[in-house]
């Protein structure tokens, strides 16, 4: 159902779901558009005035998505001169032919050699495959460092694995011992990498994104919302598409 409210000043429409949540729960989509979920015994003026104490925050956010937006890179041709991002280093590719299929960094040059130029999907895939490789050894490093933490808490070492997601940048399974995370991270500064894997290792001690969770994060990465406000903005984008940044935020009722 979508309904409309006016926040200082502005008109605004939002998607509102009726569902059995404990919360009323507020997120705001890449696109910029508002979607809240509510019990059925919620009142809309209970709604609304959720919505007005947030305010602030909905604007901003919209604000940042079309920013960041405005500052989208285009998909990559994975040509010369083309910028291209890896553990948040901004290099500038050079294509060229050669005998095997390889990538070398040479200062500020990605260097990219393959059997024939020409080929779209072989450049991409030469490309991404060193990436992959580059974010799989990092993130297992991080795992590794950061691991002796929850050691103490007798949770055992998890599997690591990647793959590329749409909406998230990581996931824990916490019964069946498993991370994943996003292959798209190869792209992005080693600090976001690191709250990546910090955030989804706490998800051990709390499944959910409850107040402890938060306390826990902040207790051991007191800067985590820094880390994570540059992982939303950061400009990489490697291949055309881009994980959906969703702002999210709930409130007891």
């Amino acid at each position: 159902m979508m309904c409309q409210i006016v926040l200082e000043g502005e008109s605004l429409s939002y998607e509102l779901c009726r569902k059995r949540v404990k919360n009323i729960n507020l997120r705001i989509r890449a696109d910029g558009t508002v979607f809240v979920s509510a019990n059925t015994w919620v009142t809309q003026t209970q709604i609304e005035s959720f919505l007005r104490k947030k305010s602030e925050w909905i604007l901003r956010a919209q604000a940042r998505f079309r920013a960041s937006a405005a500052d989208t890179l285009p998909p990559p041709q994975y040509v010369s001169g083309e910028p291209f991002y890896l553990l948040g280093r901004k290099y500038t590719l050079r294509v060229c032919q050669g005998k095997h299929n390889s990538v070398a960094e040479e200062g500020n040059w990605l260097i990219l050699a393959v059997t024939d130029p020409s080929r779209f999907a072989l450049k991409k895939r030469v490309l991404e495959e060193y990436r992959d490789a580059v974010c799989s050894d990092t993130m297992k490093r991080l795992c590794m460092a950061v691991y002796p933490i929850f050691a103490d808490y007798g949770i055992p070492f998890p599997t690591i694995r990647f793959r590329k997601m749409r909406a998230r940048w990581g996931s824990c399974r916490p019964k069946e011992g498993v991370l994943t995370f996003n292959k798209r991270l190869g792209a992005y500064p080693i600090s976001c990498m690191e709250y990546v894997v910090i955030h989804e290792f706490v998800h051990f001690l709390h499944p959910d994104h409850s107040v402890r969770f938060y306390e826990r994060l902040g207790a051991w990465m007191p800067d985590w919302k820094e880390r994570k406000a540059l992982l939303d903005t950061f400009p990489a984008r490697q291949d055309g598409t881009e994980v959906r940044r969703d702002e999210g935020k709930g409130e007891e009722k």
